[in-house]
């Protein structure tokens, strides 16, 4: 299948970390971006280099999508341009780390905005443009912080627990559309999201667990492609989430507190 013949996909928080893998991923094979993210240089340097090593095409709008109507605006770009979306990549997201009484507030709600409101926003106002092609796709990239309470990330694991949830209902309400909804749910990313949250390097003891973006990138469009319902790449983080469903509740959260400790 030419490009000419393939829809964009649209990628947020497409340049850096999960979402500039996915773009390489998916530019490997023949389909044109919609780049979305705040850093206007990183877009324009990443679509420059899909288009010169992949010949494809990757327009890019550099926008803070946690201000309010961002989302509207993407929208009204797709339209003006006539682009023929057929994957949503709901990939922008951080996290804050820390005591949430001793968190910004401010911060909190932005942080909401973007890694929930967002994903809801985007998912709904696409729905009848992905509706138009023959076979469209949705994957939402959630995180396995999605299926436990997380003390110091307490905010960020409920907006992810918001994510998982809301992506379930979703693919179900869809089954008889042409529009395939996936979860992924990865566990620590050798990405900036730690740098990002500001958690103290030298209290993470996920990192020795992290996994590389283009590895986390190639199991997510996999898995999209496929169909999946709900994926957790890796062992260790299949194990994890398991261990949550069977364990005591304040076992899982007092370890993940340990885990995650100021």
């Amino acid at each position: 299948m030419s490009e000419k013949t393939k829809p964009y996909a649209l990628i947020t928080g497409a340049s850096k970390g999960i979402g500039k893998s996915i773009a390489y991923e998916l530019a490997k094979q023949g389909y044109p971006l919609l780049l979305v993210a705040r850093s206007d240089e990183e877009l324009k340097a990443l679509s420059n280099d899909l288009q010169v090593k992949y010949g494809i095409n990757a327009p890019v709008l550099p926008i803070d999508l946690s201000t309010n109507g961002a989302s509207l605006k993407v929208i009204d770009w797709i339209k003006i341009n006539n682009y023929p979306v057929g994957i949503l990549v709901n990939n922008a997201g951080y996290g804050i780390w820390g005591e949430f009484s001793k968190s910004s507030l401010t911060d909190q709600l932005g942080m909401m905005q973007l890694n929930m409101n967002v994903v809801v926003e985007l998912s709904h106002l696409l729905l009848p443009i992905l509706s138009q092609e023959k076979q469209a796709y949705i994957l939402n990239i959630c995180s396995t912080a999605a299926y436990q309470a997380v003390p110091t990330l307490a905010v960020y694991s409920a907006t992810k627990a918001f994510v998982l949830s809301f992506t379930r209902a979703l693919r179900f309400e869809l089954t008889q559309t042409p529009i395939s909804v996936t979860c992924f749910s990865p566990g620590p990313v050798d990405t900036g999201f730690a740098s990002r949250a500001g958690i103290n390097p030298l209290n993470k003891m996920a990192e020795k667990f992290n996994m590389r973006p283009h590895e986390v990138a190639k199991m997510a469009v996999r898995a999209m492609f496929s169909k999946k319902s709900e994926v957790i790449p890796g062992f260790t983080n299949i194990i994890s989430v398991y261990a949550n469903r069977i364990l005591p509740k304040a076992f899982i959260e007092k370890t993940a507190a340990g885990i995650y400790k100021i």
